[in-house]
């Protein structure tokens, strides 16, 4: 069984120690093969940040890791920094791919920079992201988990969420489902929820959950919801049987001091 870690918005510069802590201490317990960050890893794009940041990721010691930028990850005091160099510091510590990929035997994982630094906070997918990735998904094996990584949301739960989806998003999502993605992967919002794109979006024709997570790390926890992070267990099917995955969403005790499993889904996906 191959186990991945999700965690979003961990916001360095705002992060609360314990938490810290405790997410190490899970990632000893589940073991995952690969780690993947959904954006906003710091709070201001700060070289500090970023250096704690990256820190941190290196003790987790997993054995792949997955980063995309977020929009916070973009300088916004700093405007010469903004119009000109706008991804440097997230390149320092993360490395100049800002659309990373993961490929195993039985999971491959697509990341797609929906940032833009004149949009401030919003984010875009465009016609062209959309089509590469419908290309790699389409050349996957079945025994393949197809995983989607975006940093602001593909899909949403709530009304007034609308404003913070992905630009495009819709139009992604269609094609994504019927070039054969099981996950798309986001965050941005701080709100941690398991959604049935075909129960929400039109024209998805194919199976495919948008998972998001809450805030891994940071204070700025919102909608009433904890620290939270995902964790995504995946073993290819006998020939015959159902594609299913594990997802469950971990949530920060505080009383504990410790990440505890509150949300256990069993996805059926499609073929």
């Amino acid at each position: 069984m191959t186990v991945i870690l999700h965690l979003s918005d961990t916001h360095f510069g705002t992060e609360e120690g314990p938490v810290v802590a405790a997410l190490q201490a899970l990632v000893r317990e589940v073991k995952p093969v690969a780690a993947i960050l959904s954006g906003d890893i710091t709070q201001r794009a700060r070289r500090a940040q970023f250096a704690a940041a990256r820190a941190f990721c290196d003790s987790l010691r997993v054995d792949h890791l997955l980063t995309l930028p977020g929009n916070h990850d973009i300088p916004l005091y700093n405007l010469a920094a903004r119009l000109f160099a706008p991804y440097r510091g997230y390149a320092r510590a993360f490395g100049h791919n800002l659309e990373p990929e993961l490929e195993f035997a039985d999971v491959l994982v697509i990341g797609v920079n929906t940032t833009r630094p004149e949009r401030h906070k919003d984010g875009v997918v465009s016609p062209r992201q959309i089509r590469r990735v419908c290309e790699r998904l389409r050349g996957a094996r079945r025994e393949q988990l197809r995983v989607v990584v975006t940093h602001q949301p593909a899909c949403v739960m709530r009304t007034q969420d609308e404003k913070d989806r992905l630009h495009g998003g819709e139009e992604a999502v269609q094609a994504w489902s019927r070039a054969g993605a099981d996950l798309v992967l986001g965050g941005h919002i701080h709100l941690p929820y398991v959604s049935d794109v075909c129960a929400r979006v039109k024209a998805a024709s194919r199976t495919m959950y948008c998972v998001q997570a809450g805030t891994a790390l940071s204070h700025r926890v919102r909608h009433n919801t904890p620290n939270s992070v995902n964790v995504v267990r995946w073993e290819p099917p006998a020939p015959g049987e159902p594609r299913t995955c594990q997802v469950e969403r971990w949530d920060y005790d505080l009383a504990d001091g410790r990440f505890e499993l509150t949300h256990p889904y069993a996805l059926r996906l499609g073929e």
